[in-house]
This record gives structure tokens, C-alpha cells and sequence, in this order.
């Protein structure tokens, strides 16, 4: 089974823009995600999918510096964005990052790659779907095929969303929630506000470049109220929101 990794990134966050190519430590945002993929040791290519904007010809430039592959296609219609990855980069199983996730565990990634494979039939695999880790670690695994049956059934925000189609029809699609303990799910390591950076920051200022282990950064921030508290008030968008 090839097994493809597709990084969706852009320029045009409504609430931090640029935040893909900001600096943490020595390392751009979207670096930090597509290293910490690459770390997991499962994926046999890593794709950035960005948008035909020219904010975004900087996005195309740092793929080239980090020499990653990069597709670029609609704004909005990420699903889009994805298949023409695919068409470009055949695969029989994608897993799906978003970078402002820049604090990605490859350990997680590993976890998720190697129970989607060793499972028979599943089309689909989800740390989300009960969530228990932190927003920002969260892995998805999506049958490459699946991808292409819900391009004529997926409309308004299950195309930017991309695999939201499938988990919400779970009668149509093999579905399983990965579930890890304990429960981290209180703590936000997302990247979308300027509280979310301040703490990003300090954690990598801590830890340094390499991705930190989901367990260790958990017991290091239980010590840490004042940084947790950064970003407490900070609410994620809607699945319908863009």
C-alpha cells in the first residue's frame, strides 16, 4: 500500500495570516509539519497542497527550499486540491495534515498509519472522532479511492474540509476512531490566534526544533498554568465556518 502524506497550507488565515511561514525556533511553521510527518517513517511521499493565489507563490518557494513536492489549486475547494494531488502522485491512502499544526507528534502519526493498514476494509481512521488528544496532534488516515466517491457527493464546507463527507455519513464509509488515554483534550495546540503562538512559542523555545512527545509536553505544560491559560478562551471555528 502507498501511503501519501498531503500538507494543506496557505497564506490567507482569516485570524493569523502568514502563520505558515512564520519562524518557530530555526524552523518555518510549515517546515515543522512536513519534518515531523517525514519523522513518522510510514509515508512514501510528501505533498504540499496550496492555493493558485500568488500570496501563496511563497508557499510554492519554501516547498522548493525544503524540496517537498507542492500542488497548488482552488482557494476554498480543498477536496479539489487533494485529488489533484493525487492525480499527480498516485496513492492508496492519504493521511491529511493542515499546516498550523506545528507541534505534529510523529509518534501519533506512526500509531494512525499502522492501525489503518493492519485494519481490513477501513476506509477511514480518526483520532477526532472522540477526542482525547490535544487539538493540534490529531492524525487522520482516508482510502485514496474514498476520496474520489465523495467528489460528486461532497458540497459547501465538506470540500474544504475534505474528509468531513465521510465521517458524517459512517452508514456509507468503514469507520474507526482511535482513542488514546489519558484524556489531553482540554489542552489546544493549534495554531490559528496570537495566543496560540505565544504559547507555541514558549514550548519550542523549551524543547527546541524536534517534535516533543504528546505525554512529555502534556506533563511539562501541567506544571506551566500560566502558559495553558494563554490561549484557554480561544474557541475553534465551526466545521461550517471557512
Amino acid at each position: 500500500m502507498r501511503t501519501l502524506g498531503i500538507v494543506q497550507a496557505r497564506m490567507g488565515s482569516s485570524r493569523l495570516p502568514g502563520k505558515v511561514l512564520r519562524r518557530l525556533g530555526g524552523r518555518t511553521v510549515l517546515e515543522r509539519v512536513v519534518r515531523a510527518a517525514q519523522a513518522a517513517g510510514v509515508l512514501d511521499g510528501v505533498v504540499v497542497a496550496t492555493t493558485d493565489e500568488s500570496r501563496d507563490d511563497a508557499v510554492e518557494a519554501e516547498c522548493a527550499r525544503l524540496k517537498v513536492a507542492c500542488r497548488r489549486g482552488p482557494t476554498d475547494d480543498v477536496l479539489t486540491r487533494f485529488l489533484g494531488v493525487l492525480d499527480a502522485h498516485p496513492a492508496d491512502a492519504v493521511l491529511r495534515f493542515t499546516a498550523d499544526c506545528p507541534l505534529l507528534d510523529p509518534r501519533l502519526v506512526r500509531l494512525a498509519a499502522t492501525v489503518f493498514a493492519a485494519t481490513p476494509g477501513l476506509d477511514y481512521l480518526s483520532t477526532s472522532i472522540a477526542r482525547t488528544l490535544p487539538r493540534g496532534l490529531d492524525v487522520e488516515v482516508v482510502r485514496a479511492d474514498v476520496l474520489r466517491t465523495i467528489d460528486p457527493l461532497a458540497t459547501a464546507h465538506h470540500r474544504t474540509h475534505v474528509t468531513s463527507y465521510v465521517y458524517a455519513h459512517p452508514r456509507d464509509f468503514a469507520v474507526l476512531g482511535l482513542t488514546l488515554q489519558p484524556d489531553l483534550s482540554e489542552l489546544r495546540l493549534t495554531l490559528d490566534t496570537e495566543d496560540d503562538w505565544r504559547l507555541i512559542e514558549a514550548i519550542v523555545e523549551h524543547f527546541g526544533d524536534e517534535p516533543v512527545d504528546v505525554r512529555v509536553l502534556a506533563d511539562w505544560l501541567a506544571d506551566r498554568p500560566e502558559l495553558t491559560t494563554l490561549n484557554a478562551h480561544v474557541r475553534q471555528k465551526e466545521l461550517q465556518q471557512a
